[in-house]
């Protein structure tokens, strides 16, 4: 039987693996259920989002949103960390698409446009995009309430957050490297999207302003380790272990890390965030602990 993340202790036993394991399971449900439609949505398009939405992953921002929002004192989240899996699943659907990185395969198996066509693809993105905001704000909130959920989400993937990273990372492409530059996009296109997690969670849960920046800062510090662990991993690993394709970064003449300071000097940096990012979630003592244990399970793929 998977255990109840959400009542599991996270100064307990149960290793963040299995913990986050259990959360994805629990979490799926939740999703699944948003993910129906009424009769008017056409069948090829929900079809075509429960596919995205739905395949095998992580769920490392609904996991810390729904955490941040246990931390101040609030119940678990499930609108709002479905609200940002929904950006998450747009955001690698569109990303995939032969315009922008073209790519085949997601999470091992093919990509949405090639399991159907680009225009669903396209609306697929369009839809789970829209979704999120409807999502965003269900719950028993006041009306400022609200409004910061919904500001949040907005600036978190907008022309300011994840999709101003996206479109530096595009134009940045076969530029002199430049470690500056790869910070602005990692910090755009990656760590906002973790940083509205934890702030949307915080802001769910009522939680105070302090509480809900120094979650946003330990988001922020983890978005971007996990992108520079990407970018490692994205020379070290094979398709089969990624569920994507390998070294097109490179190929793409990308602004990474490794290309602008090579391996070990990233591999330290790693570190360095990874320290921050704990620093962070050490406001909130063994509370947080296994906010800790993220950056650490991260941290030691490339280690």
């Amino acid at each position: 039987m998977v255990p109840n993340v959400a009542q599991t202790s996270p100064s307990s036993t149960v290793p963040i693996a299995d913990r986050l394991k259990a959360f994805a399971h629990t979490f799926d449900r939740h999703f699944d259920r948003f993910l129906q439609s009424a009769q008017e949505v056409p069948p090829r398009l929900l079809e075509a989002v429960r596919y995205a939405a739905l395949g095998p992953g992580k769920r490392l921002r609904p996991y810390l949103a729904v955490r941040s929002a246990a931390l101040v004192g609030g119940e678990a989240c499930w609108n709002q960390a479905a609200a940002v899996e929904c950006v998450h699943a747009f955001s690698l659907i569109h990303d995939d698409l032969p315009a922008m990185d073209n790519d085949d395969l997601r999470r091992g198996r093919p990509a949405c446009h090639k399991q159907y066509d680009e225009p669903t693809a396209i609306l697929a993105g369009d839809a789970l995009l829209a979704l999120a905001f409807e999502l965003c704000v269900q719950g028993d909130f006041d009306q400022d309430r609200t409004g910061l959920l919904v500001a949040e989400l907005a600036r978190g993937t907008g022309w300011s957050g994840m999709i101003g990273g996206q479109m530096a990372d595009i134009q940045a492409g076969h530029s002199a490297p430049s470690a500056n530059q790869v910070e602005s996009i990692h910090l755009r296109k990656t760590a906002r999207l973790f940083e509205t997690a934890c702030r949307l969670g915080a802001l769910a849960g009522g939680g105070s302003l302090v509480q809900t920046e120094r979650l946003g800062l330990f988001g922020r510090g983890f978005g971007l380790v996990f992108q520079l662990v990407d970018d490692l991993l994205d020379l070290q690993s094979s398709p089969h272990e990624l569920g994507k394709n390998v070294k097109k970064d490179a190929a793409a003449g990308k602004q990474t890390y490794p290309a602008c300071v090579g391996l070990d000097e990233s591999k330290r940096i790693a570190h360095d965030l990874a320290r921050q990012a704990i620093e962070a979630a050490a406001f909130f003592g063994e509370e947080a602990a296994d906010l800790r244990d993220i950056v650490t399970q991260a941290i030691e793929q490339v280690s």
